[in-house]
């Protein structure tokens, strides 16, 4: 089966009903708060009058008008329009009390001064003590002056009912905001990944076991990890020797493009029985995809079951669904749906969703609400059998486990407490979804740096260098506690002190700008040529310089060797995804086209990332997939050319508008 799903690429582009807008309303934006129970009234309050006051335009922040205007033009600011005017209060847009209005009042004329006294002692009679016909007499004996002062100091009698009802309204709004914060909070801030305060205390033989192998009192391994935080994004470079292997580029609180393993209540926008997907609202942009094998569906007891006829998480799509309930019948419009993200939104596709939800660690991943059970096919069969009878005794309830390869070698107790924090994680993250009313981000993945090294850091990386210091902190006290016998292995790198940058230092940059270009060439003289379509990935193999010795047939066989290592190479260090052909250089002899896909597939091996390969064509053709996640290195350090739209020519409008004459 293959591991990117053809769906994919056949996902309708845009949703046959439009968003109303992409933009957030006011209380979207208050996902983004914490609880506030503890917050002192006076916080309360001033808070709620900021939330009132950006539904509607703010009034009385311009300067004050000139005294000769103010007799003869009515306030905007008159008696009682802001909600909070009745109670004396006055916030400005920091949500704190305000007195510059009462300043510019008080810095007013002597004359305003006593038209404003007036005019409070007019509305203090207006409601309590005078009649309709006493207001009317004295509105004609205090004449135009009076009636300015009326419209200065105090409103006519409806519109200050308007306003005490408007008040009154914001004031339970307000009450009901507050209640959700104390309590049942339906926005609040996303789980954030937790770890543990303090490692696993270790004798002095498993910390000797885990250090791993040195040399001269230095580390070995085969890889090395580089970390490079700018203002505006952190490169992570990861090099094999001294080769660059792989390279992400991060950029800080991305919520739109970098979301994947994020987890949402999202709301269902529409579904399409003939695409056996469903458009559901998760906040990004675009609305994300949720296609018919990804979703889960309960059984008779209750209790959720995914469709395994779809591959599981991130698998292919169940064409038809034979014998289980069809989408439509699973998810309704404008229903709220638990759901996370297995594919970042790309080029005009939204993200990819599934229904059932997985938290990773570092030693195992809960998959909450499912019986799903498995270990890691790369451990030797009598540390699976170890773990095997551990997990029978440590496994959540209704929760399904997955061992990491990670977990080789790891003592119990270690793995019981990444059991116990993803099941505390996940408490949180159910409660906040119970609690929450609208589409928003329930749990947010960490940075990308912290990503990295609980995935990939191991004994086989001699070292981990950061740039800068508080990322530095930071990740060296997450490896001191997730796995402190390498804490050692994490450097800093003082780039005031050295005389050159770190990707300078261990040549990254220069490999950096191969990878970017369409151009590959071989060591032999043969290049590769990588072109990226719509659908597809091309790469073609050519000969180039390299001419032989012996014969043709040789020649070619040589050459495709060198390709079939280079291109693994430039898959993983491009993060290329989905469909992939490549356009060997024909060979007449079935066992050189053997030994050439044979080498290919060991190559593969060495990505992380699920591949599939099959056999060569009689055409020379390979054809492969690769599970894509996101874009790829070049798209995301490149943009469209605004005069040719990435097509890579220039259209000649003279030529074509001389057929016209």
């Amino acid at each position: 089966m293959t591991s990117d799903n053809p769906q994919s690429d056949t996902a309708p582009s845009e949703e046959p009903s439009n968003k109303a807008s992409t933009h957030k309303s006011p209380s979207n934006d208050s996902v983004s708060e914490k609880p506030q129970s503890d917050k002192p009234l006076s916080d309360k309050v001033a808070s709620n009058s900021s939330e009132a006051s950006a539904t509607k335009p703010r009034i009385g922040d311009s300067r004050p008008a000139p005294e000769s205007q103010t007799e003869k033009t009515p306030s905007p600011r008159a008696g009682g329009d802001d909600p909070l005017s009745g109670s004396g209060l006055e916030t400005r847009d920091d949500g704190e009390p305000q007195k510059r209005k009462r300043r510019r009042r008080s810095s007013s004329t002597s004359e305003a001064g006593s038209d404003q006294d007036d005019s409070q002692q007019d509305g203090q009679k207006l409601d309590g003590q005078r009649s309709r016909s006493q207001r009317q007499d004295s509105q004609k004996q205090g004449g135009p002056k009076q009636d300015g002062q009326k419209k200065d100091g105090q409103r006519p009698r409806s519109q200050k009912q308007d306003g005490q009802k408007q008040q009154n309204s914001n004031q339970k709004r307000g009450k009901g905001r507050q209640r959700q914060r104390s309590g049942g909070a339906s926005v609040s801030q996303p789980v954030q990944h937790v770890v543990a305060d303090a490692p696993v205390e270790l004798d002095e033989k498993q910390m000797k076991r885990r250090r791993g192998r040195s040399r001269k009192g230095r580390p070995v391994g085969r890889y090395m990890m580089v970390v490079s935080k700018r203002e505006e994004s952190t490169h992570i470079a990861v090099v094999e020797g001294r080769q660059l292997v792989e390279y992400v580029v991060s950029r800080p609180s991305d919520d739109v493009t970098q979301i994947h393993g994020n987890i949402y209540l999202g709301k269902v926008q529409n579904v399409l029985p003939g695409m056996e997907a469903a458009f559901v609202d998760v906040g990004t942009p675009k609305n994300a995809v949720l296609y018919r094998s990804d979703v889960t569906a309960p059984d008779a007891k209750g209790d959720k079951k995914g469709s395994k006829k779809g591959g599981g998480k991130g698998g292919g799509k169940a064409r038809g669904n034979s014998g289980g309930p069809k989408i439509e019948e699973l998810l309704k419009p404008r229903q709220m749906v638990l759901c996370q993200v297995v594919k970042n939104p790309i080029a005009h596709k939204g993200a990819r969703l599934t229904m059932e939800v997985s938290l990773p660690g570092r030693f195992v991943v809960l998959v909450p609400n499912s019986d799903t059970y498995g270990i890691s096919k790369r451990l030797p069969d009598s540390e699976r059998k170890r773990l095997r009878q551990l997990l029978d005794r440590i496994r959540p309830k209704g929760h399904g486990l997955i061992v990491r390869t990670a977990a080789e070698n790891v003592t119990a107790e270690e793995i019981e407490r990444d059991v116990l924090g993803l099941q505390q994680q996940w408490n949180e993250i159910d409660a906040l979804a119970k609690r929450t009313q609208q589409a928003s981000l329930l749990y947010r993945e960490p940075d990308m740096s912290t990503r990295v090294i609980r995935e990939e850091f191991n004994m086989d990386y001699r070292a981990v260098i950061i740039d800068n210091e508080p990322l530095y902190e930071e990740i060296s006290d997450y490896v001191s506690v997730i796995t402190p016998a390498l804490a050692e292995r994490v450097e800093f790198y003082d780039a005031k002190v050295e005389p050159i940058s770190v990707f300078e230092r261990y040549h990254i940059h220069e490999q950096l700008h191969k990878a970017l270009d369409r151009k590959v060439w071989l060591p032999s003289g043969g290049s590769l040529i990588i072109e990226g379509t719509e659908a597809l990935t091309v790469i073609d193999v050519n000969t180039g310089k390299n001419v032989g010795s012996s014969s043709l047939e040789e020649t070619v066989f040589r050459n495709n060797l060198e390709a079939a290592e280079e291109v693994a190479h430039q898959l993983r260090l491009r993060d290329i995804g989905g469909i992939i052909v490549i356009d060997f250089v024909d060979m007449e002899d079935r066992k050189n086209r053997e030994e050439v896909i044979r080498v290919f597939r060991k190559a593969l091996s060495r990505d992380k990332t699920r591949t599939q390969a099959f056999g060569i064509s009689d055409l020379g053709l390979v054809e492969m997939t690769r599970k894509r996640i996101g874009e790829g290195l070049v798209e995301s350090m490149s943009g469209l050319c605004p005069d040719c739209e990435g097509r890579g020519l220039r259209i000649n409008e003279e030529m074509i508008d001389k057929l016209l004459r």
